[in-house]
């Protein structure tokens, strides 16, 4: 499993490069702007300088609406301001057509300014409580529109937690279905260290983190520190471990 951790500006990240040789991705978003914020494109920048240059760096878009040319755009600025990894929430899509829409407008204006580009379809754990597209449908929703990753984050920030609205055999058949097409299998939500066990259970590529490695597990009121980066990952490390020691061999 890869991580990736959520700054929420520069001096965060900063923190977090003191902790890269435990992390995997780092991600920029702005928590107050909602689950998948989008920073400012001199924030990517600014963040793209102050981590190592081996480690990628992802942005988020948005918690989009269904307009396809704006989120178009918007990807493609994250691109320009050094993400390699481009996230697009898909919170205003109310239908897969309408998610391979805008998803299929991402693809093509980011793989076109950098073809290795990594583009992820991102959908919410609790859709049910937005109007949004079915969590399971996240993977048809990324092969079709030529995405390279699905992943599930939450949308409302209230306490509740990914397993809380898409237990583990949901999330498990998620990853599934990711798998099945090709695509890397990303969750996230509110993880924690006690949710590692079942994430390397189901296969999962890519856990999302931000208030688990935060002072008190505050993602908003907290501060990344890069102890808390280290003691997470070796957790994760850990289960990956034991799974992969646990499982059939041949």
């Amino acid at each position: 499993m890869l991580l990736l951790i959520s700054p929420d500006g520069v001096d965060e990240a900063l923190d977090c490069a003191k902790a890269a040789e435990h992390l995997d991705i780092v991600d920029v978003k702005k928590p107050d702007e909602g689950s998948l914020g989008a920073n400012y494109p001199w924030v990517i920048r600014e963040i793209r300088a102050a981590v190592p240059a081996d480690k990628p760096v992802s942005a988020t878009v948005g918690d989009v609406p269904y307009k396809p040319g704006t989120v178009a755009q918007a990807a493609l600025g994250a691109a320009v301001s050094g993400a390699t990894y481009i996230k697009v929430g898909l919170y205003g899509c109310a239908t897969p057509e309408q998610a391979v829409e805008v998803m299929r407008g991402v693809v093509r204006a980011v793989k076109e300014h950098r073809a290795d580009a990594f583009v992820v379809a991102s959908g919410y754990a609790d859709a049910h409580r937005i109007g949004c597209v079915n969590p399971l449908a996240l993977p048809d929703i990324a092969l079709r529109s030529g995405s390279d990753a699905a992943m599930l984050d939450t949308a409302i920030k209230d306490g509740t937690r990914l397993f809380d609205h898409v237990p583990p055999d949901v999330c498990a058949e998620f990853v599934r279905r990711a798998h099945d097409a090709g695509l890397v299998a990303a969750l996230a939500g509110s993880v924690r260290s006690g949710d590692l066990g079942e994430l390397a259970r189901i296969g999962t590529d890519i856990v999302g983190v931000r208030g688990a490695v935060c002072e008190g597990g505050d993602r908003d009121a907290g501060r990344i520190r890069p102890h808390l980066v280290a003691a997470f990952r070796a957790e994760m490390d850990r289960h990956v471990r034991e799974h992969a020691a646990a499982a059939p061999q041949g």
